[in-house]
Formats: C-alpha cells, structure tokens, sequence
C-alpha cells in the first residue's frame, strides 16, 4: 500500500497549473492596454490581473477536483496532489471553490460587474461544460472547451472600459481559433496517455492526416482573424501579425509533410504547440505596443 506524503505548498500551486495562467495573463494586459488607449488605470489592473489568476487558478483546481480519475492513470498528470491522494478531493473541491469566489469578490469590488460575471461565467464554461460535459464525450472537446480560456480578454476589456465592443469580441476569437491549433499538436506527443484514460482527444480518435488538416484549417482562420484588427492598430500591429502568422502556418504544413514519420512527427508536433505560444505572445505584444503609440 502507498505511503502518501503530507501536502506542501507546491503541491497546491501545481493544482493551479501555473503555466495556464500565465498564458491568460500574456493576452489580458495588452487587451486593457488597448482598451485604455495607452496605460490604465494601475488599480484596476492590478485588481484586474489579480482576479484574473485566481478566476484561473479556481476553474483549474476544480477542473483536477473532475478529473482526478483519469489524471491518475496519465503519467504526465499522475503526479498532480489530486490525483494521487495527497489531497483530498473535499479538500481539492474547497480549494477551487474558495479561489473561485475570491476572484468574483475581487472583480466585482475594484472593477465592476461585468468584468464579475464573466470571470464566474469563464469558471462555470470550463468546469461545467468542458470538464463534465465534453472532455470525456467528444472529439470537439478542445474546441468548444477552449472558449473558457477566451474569456480573459473579455475581462479585461471590460474591466477598463464597464463595456464591451467588437474588438474584444475580435480579440475572443483569436484565442478561440487559436486553442486547438495550440493543444491538439501537445494531444499528438500525448496520445497514448488521452487512450489510455479514455478520453477522446482529436489525435485519439483521427488519423494523422485528418489532425494535421484540422490545425491547419484553424491556423488559417487564426491568422485571418487576427487581420481584422489592423484598422484598429495600424502599421506595427499589421506587420506583425502578418509575419508571425505567415510563419505559424509555415510550421504546420511542416507538421503534415512528417505526418508518416512517427519519432519526426511527435517532435515536430511539440515545435507547432512551443511556437503557437510564441504567436499568441507576438500577436498580443503588437496589440499592446500599437495601443501605446498615436
């Protein structure tokens, strides 16, 4: 019988997936950057910012609360404190639920209500339909779970501004398009593992050629997307997006050409998921570096 180790600190850090967060936090600054047309107001973005991560950080810990059983059977998630037992699923359900209510408190006391009401509607989409609903029952899981991870910038837009318009909304989709471009090349390295757990990952229940169509499909509407911001920022904005997006389709019909080679494959995959990372930062540092200059 395993002995388990009493929880660290750490330990309820890695139930938070920092690194999501992080990503969140790369597409809200600059979206508050071009909601204010220059710098915001600091209290509101530190408020905004602070929300945020918890928002994120809660819908995250519930997420390993939904899936503890088959996080348990990956070895890539195995090691998560809810999974293996350390922490207790009441204990992992009350962390995720306090952290969810903080960051409504917080969005509704130093910003305003809708900024609020969506981060409680990110919470809800992702734990609600993505986790309990979708995950386990389609191969459409990522797609139209991924909406929660767009709603940062609805937050934020909304956080400065106390409305929405079409640039947010422009803004939502990018990310949208962006999310399965993103996570399908990480689901190919770790296809094995999805099967295994049952859980019906595109590169799961695809073939090659069917997965890497589908990236490439929506890396072009990505980047087509993106376009229609350039009215909105102008020159820096527009080259920007232009290369960078010329250079992430480039990368997936890289992806498609080793489709048959097996080890090539995984490892060309893993460069398409490193460098969608690195198209979201570019596309949403242009859109904050554009907002900063008449």
């Amino acid at each position: 019988m395993q002995t388990l180790t009493r929880p660290t600190f750490k330990d309820y850090v890695v139930l938070t997936k920092p690194r999501i967060i992080e990503l969140l936090l790369v597409t809200t600054v600059p979206t508050m950057i071009f909601a204010a047309q220059g710098i915001p107001d600091l209290n509101i973005a530190v408020a905004t910012l602070v929300g945020g991560a918890l928002a994120a950080a809660g819908a995250n810990v519930l997420n390993c609360f939904v899936d503890s059983d088959i996080d348990a059977l990956m070895p890539r998630t195995a090691h998560r404190a809810s999974a293996n037992g350390s922490i207790s699923r009441r204990t992992t359900l009350i962390f995720g639920l306090s952290l969810s209510l903080l960051s409504i408190v917080i969005l509704e006391t130093f910003t305003n209500l809708i900024a609020a009401l969506l981060a409680a509607g990110a919470i809800i989409f992702y734990v609600g339909v993505y986790s309990l609903l979708l995950k386990r029952r389609t191969r459409q899981n990522i797609v139209w779970g991924g909406i929660a991870g767009c709603f940062p910038v609805l937050i934020g837009w909304s956080a400065v501004t106390g409305s929405l318009s079409w640039e947010p909304l422009a803004l939502f989709m990018i990310v949208f398009f962006w999310t399965p471009p993103h996570y399908w090349p990480l689901s190919i390295k770790y296809k094995d593992q999805y099967a295994l757990a049952n859980v019906p990952m595109l590169p799961v229940v695809a073939s090659n050629t069917e997965v890497t169509t589908a990236i490439i499909r929506y890396s072009w509407v990505m980047v087509l997307t993106s376009l229609t911001l350039i009215g909105s920022l102008g020159f820096i904005y527009a080259i920007a997006s232009s290369i960078a997006g010329l250079w992430f389709i480039s990368l997936t019909y890289k992806l498609r050409n080793v489709q048959e080679l097996d080890d090539e494959f995984e490892r060309m995959a893993m460069r398409v998921f490193h460098a969608s990372i690195t198209y979201l930062s570019v596309i949403f540092l242009a859109v904050g570096v554009a907002s900063l200059i008449p």
